[in-house]
C-alpha cells in the first residue's frame, strides 16, 4: 500500500521597505534570502523540469514577501547588493591568490552569485513570476498566508480583521499567480476555532496546523497526523509530522549541524580589515554579514576548520538518503497498522533550506531525486493532489494550538510585547467604524481608507512580537509597531474630521506601498 508525502515550504519575511534610506540594514533580510534560498529554488526546480521530472511541491507565499519581491525600488537595491557581492568575490579572489583552499572558495561563491544573478534577471528580476510559471507547469502547488502574516487567532473575537486578513491575502494572490489560493499556511501554525469560518468564506480549501493541534481535535481523529480532518464546514486540516520535522529542525539531532555544514555565523564581514569590507556592509558603518563565509561548523568550538565543498555535498547526499530510508520505514510501519493509505506532511520554512542551512537546496534536490526515482513506497503529492484523490475524511474540530514555546501562542503575546494589542484592538475597532461609515467613497477619501487599511494591517504582523520576544532587532520592531499605529490613527482623525492631508497622504502611500488594490470595505460587518 503506497504512501503519500507531502514536502511544503512556508517563505515568508515582513514588509521591510526603506525609500527614505539609501541602505538599510533590515532590507538586507530580503536580499539574503533572495540569494540564499529563493532563486536556488527555482533553479533546482527547473532541474527537474529541465529532467521530465513530475516531481510535487507545496510552497507557501505569504502576501508581503510578494509584495517584496515585485517592488521595483527593492528590485533595483537587490541588484545592487549582487552586484556587490560578485564584486567582493572577485575580490576575494585576488586576495586569496597565494592561499589556494581559500582561493578555491572564493570562486565557489563567484560562480554561485553570477549564476543567482543570471536567473534573477531570466526571469525579467520576477521571482513571483519564476514560481507562477512553475506551478502553471505542474511542479507547485502555490498556497497563501494571511495578508501580514498576522497571528490569526488574536484576532478570532474580531471577526472583520480576522476576515480582512484572509480576504486581502486572496485577493493579492489572485493577482500575483491568476488564480485564487485553494490552500493556506496559517502563520505560526496558530489556529483556533473559528477561523475556518472565514476560510471558507474565502472558498480556501486547506490548512496546516501543529500536530498536537489535529491529535487532540474533537472526535479524536482516527488516523492520527496521517490523513486530514474536515473541520465541520468542510475545510481541510493538515498536521504536522513529528518525526520528519526533528531530523531537520532539531538542534541536537538535525542535518544542519552536521560539522562538514558551512558555519553561518563565520564571516567575512567579521573577519577581515573593516575598510576592505566597509563598502560591502548591509548598512553603513555598521559590521554585518556579507554572505561570504570560509568555514564549517567543526563542532563546539571556537577554532573553525576550512570549509570543504565535497565534504558537504556528500553529507547532503548520504543525509537525503538517510532522510530518505526513515520515510521508506515510517510509510512501511504505518502501512502495517493503517486501512487506507499514510499522508505525511512535512511542512518547514523556506529560509532554512540555503540561507540558515547553505547545502539545504542541495539537500532538497537529493531528497526529491530519490523519491522520485529510487523507491515504491509513497508518491510524492501537495495537500490539494491529496484531498482531490481522497475527498471523503473524518469530520473533527482541531485544538487549540501554534508551533512555537509551549505549543500555544504564548512567543507572540507575553510580557515583552504585551503592550501591542490594547492598541491593535483600538484601531481595529475605529477600522471597522471607518468602513461602514465611509462604505461609498471616492478620491482623495477612498485613498485614505486604502492607507488605513494598510497600515492597521502592518502593524498587525506577527513578526514585530516575535521579534520583540527573541530581542535580535527590538527597537526597529517596536519603531515599526508605533509608526504604523500612529499614521493609521492620523488617517483615521483626518477621515472622521473630514480635513485630509493630501500631500501627507501621498507620502506615506508612496512609503507603505503593498496591496495598491487593498479593500478596506473587508472591515465592515457583514
Amino acid at each position: 500500500m503506497q504512501g503519500h508525502l507531502a514536502l511544503m515550504l512556508h517563505a515568508h519575511l515582513p514588509f521591510v521597505r526603506h525609500p527614505e534610506h539609501e541602505k538599510f540594514l533590515e532590507e538586507n533580510w530580503l536580499f539574503e534570502a533572495i540569494t540564499e534560498t529563493y532563486v536556488p529554488l527555482v533553479q533546482i526546480m527547473e532541474g527537474w523540469q529541465n529532467d521530465g521530472m513530475k516531481a510535487r511541491l507545496t510552497l507557501s507565499l505569504s502576501p508581503t514577501l510578494c509584495a517584496m519581491l515585485l517592488d521595483p525600488v527593492l528590485q533595483d537595491r537587490y541588484v545592487r547588493h549582487l552586484d556587490g557581492l560578485i564584486q567582493l568575490a572577485e575580490n576575494e579572489i585576488d586576495r586569496t591568490h597565494w592561499d589556494a583552499p581559500f582561493r578555491e572558495l572564493a570562486w565557489m561563491y563567484h560562480r554561485r552569485f553570477t549564476g543567482v544573478r543570471e536567473t534573477y534577471f531570466d526571469y525579467g528580476r520576477n521571482l513571483v513570476g519564476a514560481f507562477r510559471r512553475l506551478q502553471e507547469d505542474g511542479l507547485l502547488e502555490i498556497a497563501t498566508c494571511a495578508a501580514t502574516h498576522a497571528l490569526l487567532p488574536l484576532l478570532a473575537d474580531d471577526p472583520p480583521s480576522l476576515r480582512a486578513q484572509i480576504f486581502v491575502a486572496r485577493d493579492y494572490h489572485r493577482e500575483c499567480f491568476g488564480r485564487d489560493p485553494r490552500g493556506i499556511w496559517l502563520p505560526e501554525c496558530a489556529y483556533v476555532e473559528g477561523i475556518e469560518k472565514a476560510l471558507q468564506e474565502a472558498n480556501i480549501r486547506w490548512f496546516v496546523t501543529e500536530m498536537h493541534g489535529l491529535l487532540h481535535a474533537r472526535p479524536r481523529p482516527r488516523y492520527g497526523v496521517f490523513a486530514p480532518v474536515f473541520t465541520p464546514n468542510g475545510v481541510a486540516a493538515f498536521g504536522r509530522d513529528f518525526d520528519s520535522a526533528q531530523q531537520v529542525w532539531s538542534l541536537q539531532q538535525g542535518y544542519p549541524g552536521d560539522p562538514r555544514y558551512r558555519d553561518f555565523y563565520r564571516d567575512i564581514g567579521f573577519d577581515l580589515d573593516f575598510d576592505y569590507v566597509k563598502p560591502f556592509f548591509p548598512a553603513p558603518g555598521t559590521r554585518g554579514f556579507t554572505g561570504i563565509k570560509y568555514h564549517r561548523i567543526t563542532g563546539d568550538t571556537q577554532e573553525k576548520q576550512i570549509y570543504d565543498q565535497e565534504a558537504a555535498r556528500q553529507a547532503a547526499d548520504q543525509h537525503a538518503g538517510h532522510f530518505l530510508g526513515a520515510r521508506v520505514e515510517q510509510f512501511t510501519k504505518l502501512g502495517a497498522i493503517l486501512d487506507r493509505p499514510p499522508l505525511v506532511l512535512s511542512p518547514y520554512d523556506a529560509e532554512l533550506f540555503g540561507h540558515w542551512w547553505y547545502e539545504g537546496p542541495q539537500f532538497l534536490n537529493y531528497f526529491i531525486r530519490k523519491a522520485y526515482y529510487d523507491q515504491q513506497a509513497f508518491t510524492l503529492v501537495t495537500p490539494g493532489d491529496y484531498l482531490r484523490r481522497y475527498p471523503t475524511q473524518q469530520v473533527a474540530m482541531p485544538a487549540a494550538s501554534s508551533w512555537g514555546e509551549e505549543g500555544f501562542w504564548r512567543v507572540w503575546l507575553n510580557e515583552k510585547n504585551e503592550w501591542i494589542y490594547p492598541h491593535l484592538r483600538i484601531a481595529q475597532s475605529r477600522m471597522t467604524e471607518l468602513a461602514e461609515q465611509f462604505s461609498g467613497v471616492t478620491g482623495v477619501a477612498e485613498r485614505a481608507l486604502k492607507q488605513a487599511a494598510r497600515e492597521l494591517l502592518l502593524a498587525q504582523s506577527s513578526d514585530w512580537p516575535f521579534i520583540l520576544r527573541t530581542g535580535t532587532s527590538p527597537e526597529y520592531a517596536s519603531r515599526r509597531v508605533k509608526e504604523h499605529l500612529s499614521r493609521f490613527l492620523a488617517l483615521h482623525e483626518q477621515l472622521t474630521a473630514k480635513k485630509i492631508d493630501e500631500a501627507w497622504l501621498s507620502q506615506v502611500e508612496q512609503t507603505d506601498n503593498l496591496f495598491p488594490n487593498v479593500n478596506y470595505r473587508y472591515w465592515a460587518r457583514p
